[in-house]
């Protein structure tokens, strides 16, 4: 029996605990609190799927296995990576941007464990539909040749069809990007800015993201792909998005501060956005709608100048295409 390992058990890391039990794998999702299990087996965070017994919850972690999954948010990552003693492939289940260095989920494995074997997994999941077994579909990158595809063989079925890549930058930034334009998308909602504006917004964030793409050596035709326009779409129209929430808090008037209590914890985007904008200045790449998103979250401006000033931009072809593309 295989056997996978899965670090966080908050909804990601216990959906993915969920659905790597369907494979007929043996799974030990680590908790820090492994005692916190409800009467009925079930975590908190996912209180309605009850755990099989073929998932043990532990709070050591299992320093042999085929696969270790790690779905812990970007700010613990660091710590978790520090501690964590395993020979298995690591595959991050986080998205977004470290604040202080910049660096992607891969990034900071390469930092902490210098050619330990990795791979990230991003795409439009949202933990209850997994947990559920419904259909969804995810990507999963890596630089070594053939290590995507063995753990999307692995940890892969027919309802949850993970596909591979190479591009692991356009991956990555595709999952943290996402949420920073999910929370301009609840920002015109709740602003009542329409439906237009919405399908407008995200489509512009979506050029926005392949710009980026490519300045950081990544492939624009990733971005269309499930970590991208696949995420996109279902974070900036699902109200089970966090980040879509947040933004509509903040569109209806609420504070930073206020737009996250509201939406029920920590929102990704707020701090990626600053992350990606910084980013894109270095790289001299124009992204006007995440430089809106974080003068918003930062208190740096006011909702109502900052759409005066996305609407007064100057108008040109809508796609240009990339040299790289051109020739």
């Amino acid at each position: 029996m295989k056997r996978i390992a899965v670090i966080g058990a908050g909804a990601w890391g216990t959906a993915l605990a969920l659905h790597a039990a369907r494979t007929g794998a043996e799974v030990h999702l680590w908790a820090r609190n492994p005692g916190a299990q409800l009467a009925n087996g079930a975590m908190p965070r996912l209180s309605a799927f009850p755990l099989p017994a073929t998932i043990k919850v532990t709070d050591e972690f299992l320093p042999q296995a085929d696969m270790t999954l790690v779905a812990v948010p970007m700010k613990h990552l660091v710590s978790v990576l520090a501690q964590l003693e395993t020979t298995s492939p690591l595959v991050l289940c986080c998205k977004g941007v470290e604040p202080d260095s910049l660096h992607f989920p891969l990034d900071i494995l390469a930092a902490i464990k210098p050619g330990h074997r990795g791979a990230v997994l991003s795409g439009p999941n949202f933990a209850h539909e997994v947990a559920a077994g419904l259909p969804a579909a995810a990507v999963i990158a890596a630089q070594e040749d053939g290590l995507a595809r063995s753990l999307a063989d692995m940890l892969g079925t027919p309802a949850f069809r993970l596909y591979d890549s190479t591009d692991t930058i356009g991956v990555q930034l595709g999952g943290a990007a996402k949420n920073v334009i999910a929370i301009a998308a609840g920002v015109t909602i709740g602003a009542g800015l329409g439906e237009n504006a919405r399908a407008a917004l995200v489509t512009r964030g979506l050029a926005e993201i392949s710009r980026l793409a490519l300045a950081l050596g990544g492939e624009a035709a990733t971005v269309s792909g499930l970590s991208g326009m696949g995420d996109l779409l279902l974070t900036c129209t699902g109200t089970s998005s966090r980040n879509f929430r947040v933004g509509r808090a903040l569109g209806e008037g609420l504070s930073p501060a206020e737009a996250e209590a509201a939406a029920g914890g920590v929102a990704e985007g707020m701090a990626t956005s600053q992350a990606l904008t910084e980013l894109a200045r270095r790289s001299q790449v124009s992204v006007p709608i995440m430089d809106a998103v974080a003068a918003i979250v930062t208190g740096r401006a006011l909702l109502k100048d900052v759409i005066e000033q996305l609407l007064a931009r100057p108008l040109g072809p809508e796609i240009k295409v990339p040299e790289a593309f051109s020739r």
